[in-house]
């Protein structure tokens, strides 16, 4: 009897649903528990992502199976960060209106971003493989990977930074905000697009369509100067 339980339960952990269900649950639950007690320590992407790890855990499901399960998700992040055009359309006016606000916002968020980062690592001791891998913590997982690894540095790691900083930004992020009373939208947007990428973004969203087009404007001007200047500046000055 037991030996037919444990059979039945590997059956539908191993089966490739399961990793799926068990990954867009999480995300869906944390989600709504955030919206009803807006908690900020309940952010959805670190809510779920403990969830999910403490799943596997218990199911004793491996990484890489989790992992080549789910590559449809992978799949899908595509389509999805186009659809952040949707907002930029819709606000094309207002963008129009603040484009050069924007852009010099763009020059000293991710500047400030890349270098605070930067300094604190070299503050802390880190060695250059860990600086490299630091540097283009504040973009997108899949550009800043492949810049960790122009950088000479390590290409996973990269995507912990990154997520760290997505996950950090958007809980600490709008209260830095409110503090500092930066209430206008595209300026919030911005904000948390340079320095929180899509998770950030996701955040600015909820807020409205105006600070949801700003963020999304700034994470995707913000990942394409880091792709071209950031590899260009450390050749040239380091």
């Amino acid at each position: 009897m037991m030996l037919a339980w444990q059979q039945a339960v590997g059956a539908v952990v191993h089966h490739p649903l399961f990793a799926l269900g068990i990954t867009l649950g999480a995300y869906q639950l944390a989600l709504k528990l955030f919206e009803k007690t807006r908690l900020v320590l309940l952010q959805p992407v670190l809510l779920s992502m403990v969830a999910v790890i403490t799943v596997l855990w218990l199911c004793g499901l491996a990484f890489d199976e989790y992992k080549r399960n789910t590559e449809i998700l992978g799949i899908l992040l595509g389509p999805a960060t186009v659809a952040l055009a949707v907002p930029l359309y819709l606000n094309v006016r207002r963008i129009r209106q603040l484009l050069w606000p924007t852009l010099a916002t763009l020059v000293a968020g991710g500047v400030f971003a890349t270098l605070s980062g930067l300094a604190l690592g070299a503050w802390l001791g880190a060695d250059r493989l860990l600086l490299m891998t630091l540097a283009p913590k504040s973009v997108t997982s899949p550009i800043a990977m492949l810049v960790a690894d122009q950088l000479g540095g390590v290409a996973g790691m990269a995507a912990v930074f990154v997520l760290i900083t997505g996950v950090v930004g958007a809980i600490v992020g709008p209260g830095v905000l409110r503090l500092l009373k930066v209430e206008a939208p595209a300026a919030r947007g911005m904000a948390l697009g340079i320095c929180a990428h899509a998770v950030g973004t996701s955040v600015a969203l909820a807020e409205g369509e105006e600070c949801g087009a700003f963020a999304a404007l700034g994470m995707s001007l913000m990942g394409v100067s880091t792709a071209i200047l950031l590899p260009l500046s450390i050749s040239l000055f380091v």
